[in-house]
């Protein structure tokens, strides 16, 4: 089977993601096109890299991800450190084409890839960066489909560019998260993980605020209709990620949570527990 996805900055209203379809279709019409998403933020490659890691898993060995945000390659020779150029990374049985221009790192985290791959001679052709996620890197993304080898195209290298992701804070009995995507129905999503969280404990009593003093959340969800409709709550979805919605509530509706709390992306999340031992947790065996 041949897949390749596409995620991109490109939106919808022109006249790119349409150009990236029709080369695909061209050179192979068996090629399956998915698209994650072409609603990423301008050159935002942390909103990239999100929403292609939430999916790739769902995704069979050897499928093609092509991210076009950011893609124009950089050439500092002064500086190799700091040029960036097409790439190719293979992760989990998968492929990801993209200009090496730090999402690699953001896709991995802490894991090691099984191979990163630059690809050189495409640079011989500067007409190509008018539109090098066609022109450059689509074609890289093709050949993989097809049964291409990444060595038959690039070199292998031990190096790619990294950035530094946002991580959660620790303190005593404290939590300090981001915001690091808000959905199409205005939930919110957070870098604060389920394994992170527990690590606290499972019975330990906490509160998660946000924006405001006053907007709090005690007590973890499993599900949206788990409270009323138009109601706050938290849950782990399925990445396992802290999440902050409000039940049946949607930015293109009645607002979302990020609308109703003023919450974006970057914003603080505390999450704050109560001590074994504490006033509060006394307090609450006599309740």
């Amino acid at each position: 089977m041949k897949i390749i996805t596409l995620t991109t900055d490109m939106g919808l209203e022109d006249h790119y993601v349409a150009a990236l379809k029709g080369s695909i279709l061209s050179a192979d019409p068996e090629i399956r096109i998915v698209d994650i998403s072409h609603q990423i933020a301008a050159f935002d490659l942390s909103q990239a890299a999100y929403c292609l890691a939430s999916c790739m898993n769902d995704f069979p060995s050897g499928s093609v991800h092509l991210i076009g945000v950011d893609s124009e390659p950089v050439i500092n020779f002064g500086s190799p450190r700091h040029s960036s150029v097409p790439a190719i990374l293979k992760m989990n049985g998968q492929y990801v084409v993209s200009n090496d221009n730090g999402v690699f790192s953001l896709l991995l985290k802490e894991d090691l890839p099984e191979g990163v791959w630059h690809v050189d001679d495409v640079l011989s052709n500067p007409n190509a960066f008018r539109f090098p996620a066609k022109n450059v890197l689509l074609p890289i993304a093709i050949r993989l489909a097809q049964g291409a080898k990444p060595e038959e195209m690039g070199t292998a290298v031990s190096g790619f560019n990294r950035l530094i992701a946002m991580n959660p804070t620790i303190e005593t009995n404290l939590i300090k998260g981001n915001v690091i995507h808000v959905d199409h129905y205005g939930n919110v999503i957070t870098n604060i993980d389920k394994a992170l969280f527990e690590r606290f404990g499972k019975d330990i009593p906490f509160t998660i605020y946000f924006r405001r003093k006053e907007y709090f959340i005690d007590e973890i969800s499993n599900s949206y209709n788990e409270v009323p409709p138009g109601e706050k709550l938290a849950f782990f979805n399925q990445n396992d990620l802290l999440e902050i919605a409000i039940n049946r509530g949607a930015k293109s509706r009645n607002g979302g949570a990020s609308t109703l709390f003023g919450l974006q992306v970057n914003d603080t999340i505390r999450v704050e527990f109560l001590p074994p031992g504490s006033k509060e947790t006394l307090d609450a065996l006599f309740d």
